[in-house]
């Protein structure tokens, strides 16, 4: 007879975001905002994204833990034009601040056309596309892009000052969106940790080892240099990225920042949202007809040898959700899924149960 093993059993993704919430309740974080934080990281499960899943809810623990970040997060306002929105997240949760900066960043660009938040001494908030499909559902292009803890050399280097530093866009179209959701690094620096959760080698063109020579082992690598996306052209995306989410805001830069999976150092990690109201420069359905043009072009080109099918941007994400929720949710790696039995008895959260 089968015994149900957690590494082959697919878990319901509202078990695991009871479990995630519930975790994070235990440590002080408000209700909504534990519930926001743990559907943003289930949903990167359910779109394929484990880098960016629950592999992290035991790091954002301990870093609540330390004091690093706050489990109550209550940001400032330190300049408001009405267009233009900073804040001063005070060491909150990633997640909860990208989302007021949605809000915000919605409400303005409804009023003024476009709006525009920036938010200073921050955390990791997940995935970008997380908070921008949200604002394109809300009827407008957004932009949101973050700095991120060394990862990459500058090109012509051999030393991280770096980071990876994620950006995403996303728009209306159709019923849902279309949206883009990058590192300016050859890989987001989780997939790395998820290979080491999964005891997966690594292509040889991701990373070098800390010694500089190119390596296939994950564990070495998370201590090396991954390399920039279309060589110095990801370097010099990553810097001006920097320049936009830390030097414009007012936050941390380059080697100031730091990263969710470093326990006690407060990130530092700036963002900057962007939202265009599609309305204020023609009709909705002027708009999305163009969109959808964009769209019947790339599904109609003729396939390249060993292609069966052309995706638009975040139509793999939607797939790939649709098809976790209508198998009965996600399978974690084995190393995960341990981290968070261990975080269950340490907190006395109960993990899902396997059916």
């Amino acid at each position: 007879m089968h015994t149900a093993s957690p590494f082959d059993t697919r878990i319901a993704p509202e078990a695991w975001l009871r479990f995630a919430s519930d975790v994070l309740r235990a440590h002080g974080v408000p209700g909504a905002d534990a519930d926001l934080v743990g559907d943003s990281l289930v949903q990167a499960d359910l779109w394929g994204h484990q880098s960016h899943g629950l592999l992290r809810l035991p790091w954002y623990v301990a870093r609540v833990r330390s004091g690093a970040m706050s489990a109550v997060t209550a940001p400032a306002t330190l300049v408001d034009t009405g267009s233009l929105l900073l804040l001063d997240g005070r060491d909150g949760i990633g997640q909860v601040l990208a989302e007021r900066a949605r809000i915000e960043a919605v409400a303005r660009a409804r009023e003024h056309g476009i709006g525009a938040v920036g938010v200073r001494n921050s955390n990791h908030f997940g995935t970008a596309m997380y908070f921008t499909r949200r604002a394109a559902e809300d009827g407008c292009v957004s932009i949101l892009t973050t700095n991120a803890s060394p990862a990459m050399a500058p090109w012509g280097g051999r030393e991280k000052r770096i980071g990876t530093n994620p950006w995403s866009i996303a728009a209306p179209y159709g019923d849902g969106v279309v949206a883009l959701d990058i590192a300016n690094t050859a890989v987001a620096r989780g997939k790395i940790y998820l290979a080491r959760q999964r005891e997966e080698p690594i292509p040889p063109t991701w990373a070098l080892a800390p010694d500089g020579s190119p390596t296939t082992d994950p564990a070495e690598a998370v201590h090396g240099i991954i390399l920039p996306m279309a060589g110095h052209k990801g370097y010099a995306i990553s810097f001006m990225m920097d320049v936009l989410s830390g030097a414009l805001t007012g936050s941390a830069v380059g080697r100031g920042v730091h990263g969710p999976y470093e326990a006690d150092e407060p990130s530092g990690a700036g963002h900057l949202f962007l939202a265009i109201d599609i309305e204020s420069l023609g009709t909705a359905e002027d708009f999305r007809g163009r969109v959808q043009q964009m769209v019947d072009d790339v599904h109609h080109t003729p396939l390249a040898p060993g292609f069966d099918r052309i995706y638009y941007p975040g139509e793999i994400e939607d797939q790939n959700a649709a098809e976790n929720v209508a198998a009965g949710g996600v399978v974690l790696p084995r190393n995960t899924w341990d981290e968070l039995a261990a975080l269950s008895a340490d907190t006395g959260v109960t993990l899902p149960p396997l059916t």
